[in-house]
């Protein structure tokens, strides 16, 4: 449903004053958060508004303040079982560097969360830097940026070696100061996870060699990077079977004489009549073994990066993707979408 006119700026002036942001201020861009209570479970929405030429717009994010999700570990989040082993492998290591990347909004936070509840907080002192602390996670600390205040993600995480941590979440790698400090610290002992705005495992690859992170740095300090991207999933009270198209058959190599039905939206009162209830990840795991880290030596192309990782198992994006359209999770529309 869309609002206009009076009732659209009533909308927004309500949410600034649930949020605590000023009603009165619509030429400059505010956030704000508050708490809501729905079907007996406590959300919290961040709130940012902003100005455009056709008045002020405002974009709401819903956060599941109980932290469910992150609770339940990385089994929830649509991962295979062979890539939850992988991961637990890389997070168990005593020291190292687990990079999540993709676009904002695709959950990288709470894959990061999620990795978290893998590890016994009891007996690792955890430390997090964030901008902002999206979930509240009993016994690990918590820090805020404060960019006002000039505290940044450099200078916080500065101040965090100091403080015998055993694992450090930095919320984000923005420039090459962070990325240093970070892997200085994986080095001397510490797990590090942290995220990075890159499409794929191969571009973060080639992003970090970009912003002047020295080669032997990166082959020293990261072990892992994860791709990921949300796909919605299909509602299974009305998702509707048909025939794969041809393309999709010889992608697979699925021979012409055999049937193979999959499953598109089709929409019911269930779903409100978008044919989708809920979302899933889809992932891509590189695993910094001996070749990839001899690969870097050449600084190496996003292609070869990829090839490498396939050599040795690692699935793409879309072929993650499209595993889920086999399974029966999402449509081929919604991978399409994803991987355009």
């Amino acid at each position: 449903a869309s609002v206009e006119g009076q009732a659209a700026r009533a909308l927004v002036s309500a949410v600034k004053v649930l949020a605590d942001m000023d009603i009165a201020e619509r030429r400059r861009p505010q956030d704000g958060t508050f708490a809501v209570l729905a079907d007996g479970k406590k959300f919290e929405v961040r709130a940012a508004s902003g100005p455009t030429s056709f008045g002020e717009k405002m974009a709401l994010r819903l956060l599941d303040a109980g932290g469910e999700l992150v609770k339940s570990g990385l089994k929830s989040l649509g991962m295979s079982k062979a890539l939850v082993t992988q991961l637990e492998s890389v997070i168990h290591q005593p020291h190292g560097m687990l990079i999540v990347c993709g676009p904002t909004g695709s959950g990288k936070t709470t894959t990061l969360y999620a990795a978290l509840g893998e590890i016994d907080v009891l007996s690792r002192n955890i430390v997090t830097i964030e901008d902002p602390i999206e979930y509240r996670l009993d016994n690990i600390s918590q820090t805020a940026v404060n960019n006002q205040a000039d505290l940044t993600f450099a200078k916080i995480l500065r101040s965090v070696l100091r403080q015998d941590p055993d694992v450090i979440l930095v919320g984000e790698i923005r420039d090459q100061e962070t990325a240093e400090i970070a892997m200085q610290a994986a080095l001397t002992g510490h797990f590090v996870f942290t995220t990075l705005h890159a499409n794929d495992t191969a571009t973060t690859v080639t992003r970090l060699l970009d912003i002047g992170i020295e080669v032997s740095l990166i082959q020293s300090a990261v072990t892992a990077v994860l791709a990921q991207r949300l796909v919605r999933v299909l509602c299974p009270k009305c998702k509707e079977a048909y025939p794969a198209p041809e393309d999709f058959r010889k992608k697979l190599g699925v021979p012409p004489d055999k049937e193979l039905m999959i499953y598109r939206e089709k929409g019911c009162a269930a779903c409100l009549n978008t044919g989708f209830r809920g979302r899933s990840g889809v992932h891509e795991l590189l695993i910094f073994n001996d070749d990839i880290k001899e690969l870097l030596v050449g600084h190496p192309s996003v292609q070869a990066i990829r090839a490498a990782g396939r050599r040795h198992g690692m699935r793409t994006l879309q072929e993650g993707g499209l595993a889920k359209v086999l399974q029966g999770v999402t449509s081929l529309s919604e991978v399409a979408r994803m991987t355009k």
